[in-house]
Formats: C-alpha cells, structure tokens, sequence
C-alpha cells in the first residue's frame, strides 16, 4: 500500500515538472539560449515568430519601391561594386564571390557569373584600383587585376595570421584614406576572456598584408565597417551579447580608434559593468577607460552592413548613415530585419527612424527562414539607387 502511495506520488511530481517545464519553454521562449546553444553560425538561424513588436512606417517608407534585383543566389551575404559598375556578391556558405551585370540597365541582374569558387568562408570585399580583397574566414586574398569580364591574373594570398572559425567566423574588411587595410574579427564566443587578443578586434595591416596589428579591441563583432566620407573615422556596427535580457545590452555602431577599448566582454553601452559575466570586485571603475558607442539601440537587433549615402536618387538623405539589421534570434519579441536610417549632421545623430521592413512575415505565428527573412547589407550603387542583400535576395530600391 505504502508503495503504490509513494508511486502515485512520484508519478505526480514527474507530471507537475513536465507541465512547469512546458510552460517556462513557451511562456518565457527568451529562456531557451539558456539550455539550447545557438549554432556555430549565430547569423543563420531559423525564428519562430510570436507577439510581433508594433512598428509604423516612416515617411521614408511610404514613398519607396522595392524590387527583386537578383534570386536564388543562396546565402548572400557583403555586397561591393566593381570599378565598371558590376554589383558583386559573397555567397559565405558556397565558398564563392559571384557577379551580377545589368547589361540592359533594366534593374535586374541578367546572369550570375562565378568570379572565384572554393574559397574559406569568403564575407568582407573591398576593391583597391582593378584588385579585389576578400576576407576569407582565416585569411585576405586578393585577386589581382580583375577585368571587365572578371578575367584576372592571380590569386594572391596577403594575409594568413587571422584566427578562424568559432562562434563568429565571418572577416570583414575595410580600405581606408591611409590605403591601409582593416580587418574585423568577432569573438569566438558570446561572452568569454580570449586568450588571442587577434579576436573581437579590429586588425590593420599595410595594403600588402604586412605589418599586421591590433587596432582596437573589446569588439565584439563588428560585422560592418565602413569610413565616413571626407574624413579617416572608421564607423563599425556591433553585435552586443545574448543571454542577458529582451533589452540588454544595446547594439552598437562604433567609431573605432586605433588603441581604444569598446568594452566586452566586461562592459557594454554607456560604460555599464556586465556583472552577469564579470564577477570580479574592482577598487576602480572596471570601464572608465573603455569608449562608449557613438550610436546605441534596441539590443538583439543585430546590426551588420552600413554605409553613408552619396547618391542622387534620395538626395535628401545626403551624408546620413543607412545600418541592416539581420534580426533577432532568441528575443521574445522579435526584432531587426529592417534597414535603419540615421539622419546626420556631420558625425552627430539628429534622428533616426526604420527605413525598410517587412522582412518578417506579419501573422504572429510564421517562421522567418533563411530563404526569407535575413537582412545582410546595404550598399549605395552608382545609379544612385540602394542595394540590400538577405539570405536569398538581393533587392533594389
């Protein structure tokens, strides 16, 4: 008898943990980082939608068009343009560099043309007179020479010295005013102390690859680079840590100097001390020597491509920075998977507002895939129109 009660009882217990356990998982969905681990690559992850936040169109909004300018391209991620006006396109998880001509100028690509195949990983490019630099995910290349018909000389390797792989193993780069190179690497972990001081950094080296160095450092992963017109600041978006909150820490866009700290993993936003990570006692103020980002907002939105405006198409957003968000992955609420623009005056923010969404479904209850819902890059094109790539298409506005 006693046996059967202990039975009855136990069975009871198992019934009340599996019902609070269901209950936590669909309740709380930000819980579950908690005891699921995102894969290695954290950018591409499927979302189930739940509540969606409340957003309202911008003027912005209203009156652009968008339209297909390339599909079925795979995973598009960084887009560049030639020097003969060819949008080109790295495709990270086919291992190649693609080309997309408008020969008729109808607004839509006629053909995709393999530039080179068989590369590591290949994310950031950037041009240099007819070279194109590709950062691949543990070293820079260069193509030498490329020509119209995206013919070139060689395949040269400039770089070798990145560390690769790991949680964040997509390289961006950047050529700068001092036509030097500087190369992102993101952390290989979402809160950690790395032991190789190459990771959540912003690396320079000459145009050649010599001389490679640590730039900045406390970056998490600054997917996007880009320098303002006119001037040498080098602007970069980062990507703040998961597991904290709906609403910590902020994502970032940075103006990185050389020799400065941006705080991960033990600082974030304005300075704060992230004590979840960093359980140390300090006699001094852990982050009063570490650089707060110039531009904050709505954590987990993911922030990676940017670029100012130099066209003429929307000549009223002369100057003004345009960021891509991919989009949360583990928020409650989800949020991203816009373009933003940043109204500026010089290096100052005078407003700010979402200039293109609707890259997540509006039903409340879709899954956003990665053949739908992404947003990777934004790119200003000689036409003076935008490009915007996602996980499958890349769109012309």
């Amino acid at each position: 008898m006693v046996k059967s009660v202990v039975k009855i009882i136990g069975l009871g217990i198992v019934l009340l943990a599996v019902s609070l356990g269901v209950m936590v998982w669909y309740k709380w969905p930000a819980l579950k980082p908690v005891f699921i681990h995102p894969p290695l690559d954290v950018n591409e992850i499927n979302v189930t939608v739940g509540q969606l936040p409340e957003t309202k169109p911008s003027p912005d909004q209203r009156k652009t068009v968008v339209e297909v300018f390339a599909q079925d391209l795979g995973p598009v991620r960084f887009l560049a343009w030639s020097p003969d006006g060819v949008l080109i396109a790295s495709i990270t998880r086919s291992n190649k560099v693609v080309a997309l001509p408008d020969q008729n100028k109808d607004g839509r690509a006629d053909k995709v043309l393999n530039i080179v195949t068989g590369l590591n990983l290949p994310h950031g490019l950037a041009w240099r007179n007819r070279d194109l630099f590709i950062a691949e995910t543990d070293k820079v290349v260069v193509l030498r020479n490329v020509q119209p018909d995206f013919s070139y000389d060689k395949k040269e390797t400039i770089i070798t010295d990145i560390p690769g792989g790991a949680n964040h193993f997509t390289r961006t780069l950047a050529i700068g005013p001092d036509e030097k190179l500087y190369i992102s690497v993101g952390s290989s972990c979402n809160v950690c102390n790395e032991t190789n001081p190459y990771r959540a950094a912003v690396l320079q080296a000459k145009v050649d690859g010599g001389d490679l160095k640590l730039y900045a450092s406390g970056l998490r992963n600054s997917v996007g680079l880009t320098f303002r017109p006119g001037t040498d600041e080098l602007w970069g978006t980062d990507n703040g840590r998961d597991r904290v909150d709906d609403d910590l820490p902020p994502e970032e866009v940075n103006i990185i100097r050389e020799g400065k700290n941006y705080g991960w993993p033990i600082c974030y936003g304005e300075k704060i001390h992230d004590t979840d990570f960093d359980k140390n006692v300090y006699i001094r103020d852990p982050c009063a020597d570490t650089i707060a980002p110039h531009i904050e907002f709505q954590a987990h939105s993911a922030p990676l491509g940017l670029r100012f405006y130099q066209g003429e198409f929307f000549s009223e957003f002369a100057g003004d920075l345009f960021v891509a968000n991919h989009g949360s992955w583990n928020r409650s609420i989800p949020t991203g998977y816009n373009v933003m623009r940043f109204e500026m005056d010089g290096s100052r923010v005078v407003s700010r507002n979402v200039f293109l969404d609707n890259w997540l479904r509006p039903d409340g209850k879709a899954q956003v895939t990665v053949s739908d819902g992404k947003v990777r890059s934004v790119l200003v094109s000689t036409q003076h129109k935008e490009h915007v790539s996602n996980d499958e298409i890349t769109k012309q506005l």
